[in-house]
């Protein structure tokens, strides 16, 4: 698969700790350690899930998402569409989600959830803001977005889901020669993301940040670079906070590094919500440089998350009360 928003990395892990909470996968164990079944024939459109709007893609509700979604996912991905009736970008991102999903043929699933009349798995998907689009393999979701989409970059998200798994999925070559597709063109890697990704599975943060930096240098409204240069800045910190910051930080009211340090470890820990309104807070109680030094760095923390995602957006109209 093509290299992931960083953002969406991190929140594909918190997807999966969430599904696996809240769905039973025990079934999906022994299915994917047995033999596949045979794959469909091509062109040919899978069973109708609940309230199946075409051939390859069906309405999902809670009572049928073990085997539309679930279950179906051990044969082609499954790309899931968290989406309300109230939502006005959804209804831009589903036609085309939809077009898509048909001219794949069955190489892959669209399944589409009304989150106000499924909320046990708008829960599951730890949904903050809508539309909201998963990608689940092999009982799993493995990549994930925010937002309406341009459609090339849709395109795009959905070459790079199907080329990493069609050597282990027979179904998806099976159903894209039924289509006419034509042979996947492997695009050439770009040597300077890649020099800064090894460096980053490494470990060597500064050596990453430095790269991200040189690309960013080159090409300053590059928003990958920018994305991932937000998440090694993060990571190297995180990696040096003392596990009992949050504790000394609340013992420490006006320690500004300890506030700092409190929240990098909050928002480590999943506690995003915490994290925000802790700096929000020492934000409104501090002034001048202090205050500089705490706003920076919640921006700096907002910018590892979408734009709209619910909780930056809550935290910035908060910081912009305390600020003006």
């Amino acid at each position: 698969m093509s290299r992931p928003d960083p953002r969406a990395r991190a929140q594909t892990a918190a997807l999966s700790s969430s599904l696996a909470g809240a769905v039973d996968l025990s079934a999906l164990k022994a299915r994917a350690e047995a033999p596949p079944r045979p794959p469909q024939a091509p062109g040919a459109a899978p069973a109708a899930g609940t309230g199946s709007t075409s051939g390859f893609v069906i309405d999902v509700t809670e009572q049928g998402f073990q085997a539309d979604v679930l279950e179906r996912s051990l044969q082609v991905p499954v790309v899931v569409d968290l989406w309300a009736t109230w939502c006005e970008p959804c209804k831009q991102l589903s036609p085309v989600l939809e077009r898509l999903a048909d001219a794949a043929n069955g190489a892959w699933i669209l399944a589409k959830v009304d989150i106000d009349a499924n909320p046990r798995i708008a829960q599951a998907f730890g949904v903050q803001s809508i539309p909201m689009v998963v990608a689940v393999v092999g009982g799993q979701p493995v990549d994930a977005f925010n937002g309406a989409q341009p459609e090339p970059q849709i395109r795009q998200w959905i070459t790079s889901l199907l080329d990493a798994v069609r050597d282990r999925m027979p179904a998806v070559a099976e159903a894209e020669r039924g289509a006419g597709a034509p042979e996947p063109v492997e695009e050439p890697e770009d040597p300077r993301f890649t020099a800064a990704e090894d460096a980053l599975e490494r470990g060597e943060w500064a050596e990453a940040e430095a790269a991200y930096e040189a690309i960013l240098a080159q090409e300053p409204a590059n928003e990958q670079a920018k994305a991932a240069l937000a998440q090694v800045r993060f990571l190297a910190r995180a990696e040096q906070v003392d596990p009992t910051a949050v504790e000394r930080a609340d013992a420490a009211p006006d320690d500004i590094d300890a506030q700092l340090a409190a929240a990098d470890a909050e928002l480590a820990g999943e506690g995003v919500e915490e994290a925000f309104a802790r700096l929000v807070a020492t934000a409104g109680r501090t002034f001048g440089d202090d205050r500089d030094r705490v706003r920076e760095h919640l921006v700096s923390l907002f910018e590892l998350f979408a734009p709209d995602d619910a909780r930056v957006t809550a935290a910035r109209r908060a910081l912009a009360r305390v600020l003006f």
